[in-house]
Parts: C-alpha cells; structure tokens; sequence
C-alpha cells in the first residue's frame, strides 16, 4: 500500500488552537453587517447634509447576523436565492469585509490579530463554491491547482509535494493518475472533488460550503455529501453549509440558520426545527419540500416575491408575503424569542 493513501492532514499549528477552550466555538460572528454602495462624492454627501438631495442608494445585503461554529460541527444557512447568506459565508470565510460586527476565530478577533494569527485564520477557514468548473483556472492542471497553495505557504516540503497531492486526489475519491489533465476533462461531481482537495491541501479547521451540491445531479450530489461526510469523521472539520434545499440540510446538519432578506429569522438544533418550526417563513419553506408520503397534498407556494434589499419593508420583512401578518408586524420589527432551549425565532407570533 502507497503510504499517500492514509496520508494525515493535521491542522496547521497556531497558536490560537492552543489558546481556545473546550467548549470555544472555532468561528464567532457578531452583529455582522454588509452594506453595498458607495456613499456618493463629497458634493453628494453635502448636497445630502443641507437637505438639498437624497443619499446614495444602498443594498444592505446582511443585517446583524450572528453565528458560531463549533469544531466538527455543521451549521445549515438556509433561504432564497438574494437573502444574503453567501455574503454572509463569504464574510466567514475572509472574503469579504464586514461593514460593521467582529470575526473571532479560536476566541481572537481577527481585526487584532498579529500576521502569523491572520494567517492561520486565512488557511483555517476555506471556501467551497457552487460551481466547480469557475473556481477552477482551466490553463493549469488539476494536480498543479491542488499544490499550488501547500507549495506557496511552504505547508509541505517541495519533495513530499507530489505524494502529499496523490494522497489528497485518493481521499476525495480521484485517482491521482488523473493529476495531469485539465478541468474541463472530468465531469461535475469530479471537478468538485478537485475543489475539495484543493482547500483541503491548506489544512483547515472550517470549509464554508456556498451551494455546494447545488449544480450537479441528485445521484453525485449524495456522494458529495457523503465525502463530506466522511471528512467531518476522519479530520473534524467543521462546516457553514449554505443551501436553499432544506431536504439536504436535513440529512447533513447539526444547527440551522433561516435567513430572509439579510436577517437570521430563526436558529435551532435541525431536529427540532424540521419537528417544529416556529417562523413562519421556515414553515412556508418546509412545506416546499418534495414528499412521496404528501398524498393529495396540494402545493402551495410562498406568495409574493423576495422584496429589495435596496427598499425593504418597514417592521417585520416577511410581513407582506405572512399568512398570519398582524397591524404590529408593519410596523416593529420583531425580536428574537426562544421557543424551547436552543431554540429561538424573531416573530411577534411567538409569546
């Protein structure tokens, strides 16, 4: 047996990990915020100050969101597609900067953190997208994509670079003789694993996975997931799924998240969200999911449309698509309740 093939993918060596406590979630946000849109020119923010023009439009894409991911945990971020939850994963991920809120990873804050502990959150925490075949660079082979970052951040040494990828291509699932081809040579739920290994190859604590399992077929969509399974077994990773398809959450996550229109409406452990959701809008969406045992059951859809982030509704979003909206809903937005432990929602519904 090739000794790549139980190849070990330690976490990199911080000090952060020896400085976080049991119990310490590995990922924190707190009253993250991301706003997009200039605030104009000088003459514009004048104009504006004399009451003589209206400010700049702005799309305030996340609004105070809070979250914390604990190591081999998974957290599900469920809503329609323009809620905000990639910005919000990519806000996790680095990616992108918060307008307003702290990042704390392993308890520091990464705004204070010194070079050596932002580099070790910058590798800890990767990202998954949704589609594979764009986060790819199709002039560059896979098993050059894949030892890129290792090489670059000097993770292994240059002679143990060819092993170190066989090994990664072999617990994904490819078979490292495919190293040498391009993407465009394999197929989806392949491309993905490539993507997989590649944030793999850096030795991370969290992968922020931003749909994906969304584009490719139901079949390789159960593999993806079992790989990702598997990985959370052998390595401990933790994972911020982020999905619109509750029914795959369901089979995945420890903790969901439902986020509409930039605001985290509803959080509990996944069985007790699926046994007893509380928001409205998650039971809008859990009535949405496909089911062979529904019968006659007929399909309603949530009305209405998702509003703008650049003009939302005043007091509760949901309210103009809500079944149960009443006159306070218009006017206050509701704020977080617990429903049982664990278990909280941001509705005027709930006493």
């Amino acid at each position: 047996m090739n000794p790549a093939d139980n190849i070990a993918l330690p976490v990199l060596d911080c000090n952060l990990a020896e400085q976080s406590t049991p119990g310490q979630p590995l990922l924190e946000l707190e009253g993250i915020e991301k706003r997009f849109g200039s605030g104009g020119s000088r003459t514009t923010a004048l104009m504006v100050r004399l009451g003589l023009g209206a400010p700049p439009p702005q799309v305030h894409a996340v609004r105070h969101a809070d979250l914390s991911l604990h190591s081999g945990e998974v957290i599900g971020l469920v809503g329609e597609s323009g809620c905000g939850k990639s910005t919000l994963g990519r806000i996790a991920a680095g990616i992108a900067l918060p307008s307003q809120g702290a990042i704390r990873y392993c308890g520091q804050d990464v705004n204070a953190m010194d070079r050596e502990q932002k580099r070790a959150f910058e590798l800890g925490v990767q990202m998954v997208f949704q589609n594979p075949f764009a986060s790819l660079n199709p002039r560059i082979r896979v098993g050059d994509a894949i030892a890129e970052a290792p090489r670059v951040h000097g993770i292994v040494d240059k002679a143990d670079i060819d092993e170190y990828v066989a090994g990664l291509m072999r617990k994904v699932g490819l078979d490292p003789s495919y190293r040498d081809r391009f993407p465009h040579q394999f197929s989806g739920g392949q491309r993905q694993r490539i993507v997989i290994a590649r944030a793999l190859s850096v030795k991370p604590k969290v992968l922020v996975c931003d749909e994906a399992v969304a584009a490719l077929d139901v079949s390789v969509q159960a593999q993806v997931l079992n790989l990702f399974m598997e990985l959370r077994r052998n390595m401990g990773l933790g994972y911020l799924f982020i999905s619109h398809n509750l029914a795959v959450v369901e089979r995945f996550a420890d903790r969901v998240l439902i986020m509409y229109l930039g605001r985290i409406v509803e959080s509990a452990p996944a069985c007790d969200l699926f046994l007893r959701p509380a928001h409205p809008y998650t039971c809008a969406l859990l009535d949405e999911i496909p089911s062979l045992e529904s019968g006659a059951r007929t399909y309603v859809p949530i009305r209405g449309e998702l509003p703008s982030p650049m003009n939302p509704p005043s007091g509760c979003a949901f309210h103009p698509r809500c079944p149960h909206a009443m006159p306070i809903c218009a006017t206050e937005n509701p704020t977080p309740r617990n429903v049982e432990s664990g278990h909280w929602a941001a509705c005027h519904l709930i006493q």
